[in-house]
C-alpha cells in the first residue's frame, strides 16, 4: 500500500490542550477557570484549554492557549496525561492533553485578562466544571501531592514573607488533611531552610506571628523536597516513604 493512502485512510481527531492553573488565595488552594464562550456547555466553568495548531508542538500549544486566554507568560507547567473517551466531548471527537501549573497569584494579578471572565473557585466547586475536567482537576491534584512529597513545589504558592500558619495552611490544602501544629512547626523549623524576620503579621492577633522566608539556595540545592522530610513525621501521607525520588524536570511554557 502507498505510503500516502495508508495515512489518508486514517481518522482524523482534533487535539486539545486544558491547563489546570492553581493558586493559593485565603489559606486555601483554588482553581483558575473561565465561562466557556460556545456550545455545547456554553457558559459553563471550564479548565482553561483550546487546540493544537498546525505549526506546533504540544508543549507551545498550552502555552500559547494560556497566554490568550489570561494573559499569562513563562508559566511552568507539567504535563498529566491524556483523555481520549470517544464522549467526552460531544461537539466533536477531541483528544485532550492536560498540564498543571502552581503560581503565586500576588505575582500575576496584574497579568490577568479582565476582559476573558476569568474565575478562581474553591476545590470544592469542581463538580461545576464541564465535560471530564473534573477528572482532569483530580489527577492534577494527585500529580501535586506525589511531587509535593519529593520537590518544593509548593513553595511558587506562597508569598515572598509568610507565616507558620500560612505555611502549614497550605499543605494541608495540597493533601486535604489537618496536621498536627506542633510536629509540623518543630520539624520545618529543625530542617533550617526557612529564615525569621523580625516583621509581625499582626492581623490575627495583638501578640503577632513572625514572618518567614525560604532560604531558596538550600531548598534548591538539595534533591528531595521539603515535604519529603515533613511526611516522615507526619501522618497526612504515609505514602511518601514508599515513593522512589525522581528528578521531575518542568517544562518552561
Amino acid at each position: 500500500m502507498h505510503e500516502d493512502s495508508f495515512y489518508g485512510v486514517q481518522a482524523r481527531f482534533l487535539i486539545a490542550v486544558d491547563c489546570t492553573i492553581l493558586g493559593f488565595i485565603d489559606n486555601e488552594i483554588k482553581l483558575l477557570t473561565f465561562r466557556r464562550k460556545i456550545e455545547p456547555k456554553k457558559g459553563g466553568l471550564s479548565l482553561l484549554g483550546g487546540f493544537m495548531n498546525e505549526n506546533e508542538n504540544i508543549d507551545q500549544a498550552a502555552s500559547r492557549v494560556l497566554k490568550t486566554l489570561t494573559g499569562l507568560d513563562n508559566i511552568y507547567m507539567q504535563q498529566v496525561k491524556a483523555y481520549g473517551n470517544v464522549d467526552r466531548d460531544p461537539g466533536e471527537r477531541v483528544i485532550s492533553v492536560t498540564y498543571y501549573a502552581l503560581i503565586n497569584v500576588t505575582d500575576y494579578a496584574n497579568s490577568l485578562l479582565p476582559e476573558s471572565d476569568l474565575e478562581w473557585i474553591s476545590l470544592d466547586r469542581k463538580k461545576e466544571l464541564i465535560f471530564d475536567h473534573e477528572q482532569m482537576l483530580d489527577d492534577a491534584i494527585l500529580l501535586l501531592r506525589r511531587h509535593a512529597a519529593l520537590h518544593p513545589i509548593g513553595f511558587n504558592l506562597l508569598p515572598e514573607k509568610f507565616t507558620l500558619t500560612q505555611l502549614q495552611s497550605l499543605y494541608e490544602s495540597i493533601y486535604g488533611e489537618t496536621m498536627d501544629k506542633r510536629n509540623f512547626r518543630k520539624k520545618i523549623l529543625g530542617m533550617g531552610i526557612l529564615e525569621r524576620l523580625d516583621e509581625k503579621d499582626k492581623k490575627s492577633s495583638k501578640r503577632g506571628a513572625y514572618y518567614y522566608v525560604f532560604n531558596r539556595i538550600y531548598v534548591f540545592a538539595t534533591d528531595q523536597g521539603i515535604i519529603q522530610h515533613i511526611a516522615n513525621c507526619c501522618e497526612y501521607y504515609p505514602e511518601a516513604d514508599n515513593i522512589v525520588a525522581e528528578d521531575i524536570s518542568y517544562t518552561a511554557l
